[in-house]
Formats: structure tokens, sequence, C-alpha cells
């Protein structure tokens, strides 16, 4: 009888223990873990000298794929390094762009909490050719959109030469032939630096290094409204080549290349389509027209249903929340994109919404939306959840019900080998992609695999809580009695 004893204790170890304490799923780990603010800094004003790269392969609308590298002199100038390429994986360069100019960071944005706003002057752009398909190809498209003073930017016939630059643009000489490419480098208007710390994972090594990106503008997801675009959002982040994750094979290859030496990515593996299962935000996000946002999604595969969560804040560090939408529905079997190498299209039906405000202001506002278009009117408060299915959605929020998306789906695994889910950008324009016509041709941030199929457990229990009620009237859980727990213990102790 003796060995039983530990579990008496044990279960009085429970019964003691704080609710902090209690096993939690990898996905609300992760979501816990954003909305904690995952331990980032951002410097206000940021500071940008060094040499900042993409971590892989970006994919920009249109589509284009692309990978960057940008170097900040203390003196405000910056040389910059586009390298365009003709295939998803970045191992097929098309031609590679070198920018040149001056950056001047002015005040914090009024518009995007945590951004800083800068003027930029381009002083030259430049471009060398890595094939004589591509050198064809540009030179038709700036001869024919181009004004005068490019119409004759490389003559018909132009025999391609290896390693030769050609000038784009000029200050000295007014001349512009760019916006036949679409280039523009509004990106560098807005800007922001976050710093944060990653664990060191090797063995008999402790501690963590420090890790800095840098985000710069969004890109409009419309081709002709990209040139004129002021971004309010971000593009995915470079990293400090000197403070990157690790590891990142992407990286290095990119520190070292240049015009002439354009880098070519390692072989990734091509992974089928595998929805299956419960994916989350791997950081803040942002998205245009300022919305701060989490997203936690559960696809179901063997009947084609999913449920998401958009969690919306006030701050770019996802710590103020504003307001949550569940959402769900179901989706059709993918096809391989023809647009847009490497994804997938689908097509996602949305059924069916819930909404809970999660401070004042957003509780005001739905209160003073017309009766009938979201929800039971003057009924919201904060904390509680409402369903506005029965209201065809809720028009203060942008969300009409029943609906349909287009979407655009890619799966990869990064250099740690874990799962992530790329899901298409959302219209700049704050529109829904409704139309096939406007299903999109680039990405979010990616989500990351936190569970497999089935979730490990939605509403989870453990020992130490029993379900009820709490002041919202979602299911919460309540420590059970230590006189419960100790005859549990006794029953043991008698059955020995």
């Amino acid at each position: 009888m003796v060995r039983c004893w530990w579990l008496a204790g044990l279960l009085l170890a429970c019964a003691g223990a704080e609710p902090s304490l209690r096993w939690e799923p990898r996905c609300r780990q992760q979501l816990r873990h954003l909305q904690d603010g995952a331990r980032i800094a951002a410097r206000l004003p940021p500071r940008l000298e060094g040499r900042w790269v993409s971590t892989g392969c970006e994919v920009r609308p249109g589509p284009e794929f692309l990978t960057r590298s940008y170097l900040f002199y203390a003196n405000r100038l910056f040389k910059a390094y586009q390298f365009y390429y003709w295939d998803p994986s970045c191992r097929d360069p098309s031609y590679s762009l070198v920018i040149k100019g001056k950056l001047r960071l002015r005040q914090a944005s009024w518009i995007t909490r945590g951004a800083t706003e800068a003027d930029y002057h381009l002083h030259k752009v430049g471009i060398v050719f890595h094939s004589q398909k591509a050198m064809r190809e540009v030179a038709s498209w700036i001869n024919q959109t181009s004004g005068e003073g490019c119409s004759g930017f490389l003559p018909p016939g132009r025999t391609w030469a290896p390693g030769a630059l050609y000038e784009l643009l000029s200050a000295k000489t007014e001349r512009d032939c760019t916006a036949a490419l679409g280039f523009a480098m509004h990106e560098l208007s807005l800007v922001r630096v976050e710093q944060h710390y990653q664990p060191l994972l090797q063995l008999q090594q402790s501690g963590s290094r420090l890790v800095e990106e840098l985000y710069l503008g969004d890109i409009h997801t419309e081709w002709l409204e990209r040139l004129h675009y002021r971004p309010t959002g971000y593009q995915r982040p470079l990293q400090n080549a000197m403070h990157h994750v690790h590891p990142c094979p992407a990286c290095g290859i990119i520190y070292r290349a240049d015009e002439h030496h354009p880098p070519i990515l390692p072989v990734t593996a091509q992974l089928p389509m595998q929805l299956s299962g419960s994916w989350v935000s791997t950081h803040c996000e942002v998205r245009p027209a300022v919305l701060f946002l989490t997203r936690y999604f559960i696809f179901h595969g063997n009947n084609h249903t999913w449920e998401g969560y958009y969690y919306h804040y006030s701050d770019p560090l996802c710590k103020q929340p504003t307001f949550t939408i569940y959402a769900s529905g179901h989706y059709t079997q993918g096809i391989p994109s023809s647009k847009v190498r490497g994804g997938t299209e689908m097509a996602f039906k949305v059924t069916q919404a819930r909404v809970m405000p999660m401070d004042q202001v957003t509780a005001t506002m739905l209160n003073s939306s017309e009766p009938g278009s979201c929800g039971l009117a003057g009924s919201w408060s904060t904390g509680v959840e409402q369903d506005i299915t029965p209201t065809n959605g809720c028009l203060a929020l942008g969300i009409r019900l029943p609906h349909t998306e287009y979407e655009l789906f890619k799966t990869e695994q990064d250099a740690k080998e874990r799962s992530l889910l790329y899901i298409g950008e959302r219209p700049t324009d704050g529109s829904s992609p409704d139309r096939p016509d406007k299903r999109p041709t680039s990405y979010q941030a990616p989500l990351i695999q936190c569970a497999g199929a089935p979730e490990e457990f939605s509403n989870y229990v453990s020992l130490k809580y029993l379900g009820k009620k709490d002041a919202n009237g979602n299911e919460a859980l309540k420590p059970l009695p230590v006189a419960f727990l100790l005859f549990i213990a006794l029953l043991v102790l008698r059955w020995d």
C-alpha cells in the first residue's frame, strides 16, 4: 500500500497548482505566445544601417518571384538588389535590378501604429539580364509602354551580352524607364524594425541569439495601382544578415549575391496539398487599412469543412484585442493554379459566423449599426459572442453571408521541417476575392501547423478542471474539489 501514497501526493499537488500550470495544446500555446507579445521589441526610430536579406523566395502580386538584398549606409544612402526569377523556387533567374538612392526617416506614422514614415529619392536604377529571353521580353515591355525617352531603350534584335548593365533610371539625365516593369520603391515609405531572441537549440548550449527583422511597405495587389500606392501594411520581412534566424539556408546565398551573380536558392521538396489539421499565425500580422490580427484555422479533410478564428487588435504587438470573428463553411477540392506556379486554386464558402467585441469602442460601434444588419441591434456587449448568421453577416464589419471566396493556397516546409500554409493575399482595397478573376496571385504571411487531424483537443479538460460556464457564457474550467481528489486517492489505496 505504501507504494501508492505517491498518487495521493500527486493529486493533492494538482489540486493546489495554479491554473497557468495546466497543459495546453500547441495551438493554444502559440496563440497565447502571440498575445503575450512574443517578447518582441520595436525600435523607434528604426536603425537601418547594415544589410538586410530575404529568408526565401518571395511572391509578389502578378505573380512575381523574387529575392531582395538591401544595404543601408550610415549617411542615409542605400543600395538595393532585387533578383527576379521565372520560377517559384527562385532557381531560374530572369533579371536583376540595382537600385541606388537616399532615404530619410521622418516621423512615426499617423496611420499605421508602430511604423515610421520615410522619404526616398532614387539616383540610379540599372538592370542586368540573365538570358536572351529575359532581355527580349523586358525590352518589349519598355518599347511598347514607355514614353519617348525610352522608346529605343533596346533596339529589336539586340544580342544578349551576359553581365551588361543597362540604365533604366537616372536622376541626372531625368530618364525613367521603370514604369513598364511595374517598378516603384514606395515600400521604403513605411518602415518598421522588430527585435526578438531565438533560443539556441543545439546540444550543450543555452541562451538565445538576437534576430532583427525589417518590415517595409506592402505592394498593391492591383498592378495598375502599385506605381501610385502608398503602403499601410507590410511585405514579408527582410532579416538582418548578421542577426537572422537559424537555420536559414537562403540568407547566406542572398547575402553573397550581386547583380552579376544572382542567388540560386536550394532545391525544396514540392509538398502535396494536405490541409487537414490546425494552423496558426507565427506572429502578429498587419494588413492594409491598419488591421492587426492573428489567425487560427482548422480544416477537416474528411468532409471538406473548415473553421477559422480571426483575432483583431488595435496595436502592432497584438496585445490590445478589439474583436474576434469565428467563421465556418466548406471548401472544394483544389486544382493546380495555371497562373501561379506552385499554388493550388480552391473555393471557400462561408456559411456561418459569430462576432465577439473585446472592447467598449467596438461594442458601441456595433450597437449603432442599422437594425437587422449585424446581429441583434443594441444587444452587443464586451466579451459576449453573438451569432451574425441570421442577419446574413455584419455590414459594419464588411461580412456578408453566405458568400464564396476564390483562394490560392500553398504548403511547404521551413528549414526546421515544420509545415507552413500560405493563403492568398487579401485585396489591398479591402474587397473580397468573390470572383474567379479576383483570385489572389500572392500570399499572406504563412501559418504554421500546430496540430494534425483531428485537433489535439478542441475543448480540453485536465484533471484539475471541470467544465462550467464562465462570465461570457462559454465553457470554462474550474478546479475539482480537494475532497473529491482525496476520495479518488483513498479508493486507489484501498484497492491496492
